[in-house]
């Protein structure tokens, strides 16, 4: 294979040190044919863009849909996220198994092997993504500031907590790819919030308890979608929260984390077990923990009807259990957690799909141009404040209609034997790979088909009539 021209990977202003990295390389082929115990210890402090996709993933959508889920049903739906994102993991798998195996930079593959339609599809999807959905964003991240800022006894408008997250995002944002040293710091600060929200909403299901374990086993167990007058909310919490677990933004992001870091072939094992320790246990514990702590509290609410939900109402919900102050402010604080690292990567896919797509030097001005995109979003905190988590569930939606498209091209570079060479997966075990990968990719497709055809109209109009 002639894949010289495309090694150049990510453009990026400061690369690894060569000789930290020849090191490193050195010490994870050592280790290759070790115990898990060896494996483990030397993989530990090399985990990072894991982090980075949870950071991303665990956001508005991810929050929007977790918080409905138990406010309306309860336990029923706890078993969405864990299947979203095992599907989602399948699929970044694969992502990181093609990149690192060839070291090609993956906008170029797509087009070469896929079909330049759909990395033409996969670009434009991750740009509009990450732009569309800083307008919930702002609303709900401006929304929860608003609410802190009463309890603490400041009273601000929406409009002025909204320049405070865009200082915050803008801020946070450019520090990626100034340097080696900036590009840790970014990752690990990232790493430190998305544990934050981790522990903000353990603390809240530790006081509220379980109130009936059977019913939550059967939530992770039982698949249920809900019918009858419920089904058209039920269908779009569960359409949402398939498409909040892996974006088509976080699609196009994550492999050229991986090329930042300079990792190659040695590094694909390394690679999936960022995954699983840094993408899929993260966001399993954040998105059961929010649904369990709304469903003890919300759902149990008669005061609720089931329809809108503000962050104000979700944090006052918890203040008969926790304390006035407390509940709202620990509530608050976990979602804005979640807010603010997805926006700052939000804005990072927009400078990255712009240098890969145009030629633009990662770092430099064109690019910090490019990270700007989204902020127009900001005049999501002046027109939907008022119904800031519920406007979030139909831009789930609207950015998920790319990923069906973007996982069938994923699916053919995995298969492509001119891609892939002898890396292409083999045997029983890359067989099983790609069909869950197909069937993930069908039932995606499907369903999306489905809710369109069936409940979209009715539930659109419903919230913006």
């Amino acid at each position: 294979m002639a894949h010289d021209d495309l090694r150049t990977g990510l453009r990026i202003a400061n690369p690894p040190d060569p000789e930290a990295l020849t090191r490193e390389k050195a010490r994870l082929g050592a280790v290759a044919g070790q115990g898990w115990l060896a494996q483990g210890r030397a993989y530990w402090g090399l985990l990072g863009p894991g982090f980075l996709q949870s950071a991303m993933t665990l956001g508005g959508g991810t929050a929007t849909a977790a918080i409905f889920a138990g406010a309306v049903f309860g336990y029923a739906l706890l078993w969405v996220a864990p299947v979203a994102m095992l599907l989602g993991v399948s699929v970044l798998a694969a992502v990181s198994h093609q990149t690192l195996s060839t070291g090609m930079r993956p906008f170029e593959a797509m087009r070469r092997y896929a079909g330049a339609p759909i990395a033409w599809s996969w670009a434009t999807g991750a740009l509009l993504a990450s732009i569309i959905w800083h307008f919930s964003h702002y609303a709900l991240a401006s929304a929860l500031v608003v609410d802190v800022g009463s309890i603490l006894g400041f009273r601000l408008s929406p409009i002025a907590a909204g320049v405070a997250v865009l200082a915050w995002a803008v801020s946070l944002s450019l520090l990626y790819g100034r340097s080696e040293a900036w590009l840790r710091t970014y990752e690990r600060l990232l790493k430190y919030m998305v544990w934050f929200v981790i522990l903000c909403f353990g603390f809240v299901v530790s006081q509220t308890g379980i109130s009936d374990w059977g019913a939550l086993g059967r939530g992770f167990l039982a698949f249920e979608i809900p019918q009858g007058r419920a089904g058209i909310i039920g269908a779009t919490v569960v359409l949402s929260g398939l498409s909040a677990a892996v974006g088509v933004n976080q699609l196009f992001l994550y492999p050229y984390t991986l090329l930042a870091r300079g990792w190659g072939r040695e590094h694909r094992r390394l690679a999936h077990v960022d995954l699983l320790v840094g993408t899929f246990g993260p966001y399993l514990l954040a998105t059961s923990l929010i649904v369990i702590a709304t469903a003890n509290t919300i759902h149990l609410d008669p005061a609720y009807d089931g329809t809108r939900l503000s962050p104000v109402e979700a944090a006052q919900s918890l203040a008969g259990v926790i304390g006035p102050a407390f509940g709202r402010v620990v509530f608050d604080l976990g979602v804005l957690g979640m807010v603010l690292s997805s926006m700052t990567l939000h804005m990072l896919a927009c400078g990255f799909v712009c240098s890969e797509v145009f030629g633009w030097e990662f770092g430099g001005r064109r690019y910090q141009l490019a990270t700007l995109l989204p902020l127009p979003g900001i005049l999501g905190c002046v027109y939907w404040s008022e119904i800031a988590v519920w406007v979030a569930v139909p831009t789930n939606i609207v950015c998920g209609l790319f990923l069906p498209l973007v996982y069938f091209g994923i699916v053919r570079l995995q298969r492509s034997r001119g891609y892939l060479g002898d890396d292409r997966p083999q045997g029983l075990l890359g067989g099983v790979w790609l069909l869950g990968m197909a069937a993930g990719t069908l039932l995606l497709t499907t369903f999306f088909v489905w809710y369109l055809l069936t409940n979209g109209p009715a539930y659109f109009s419903g919230l913006f009539g």
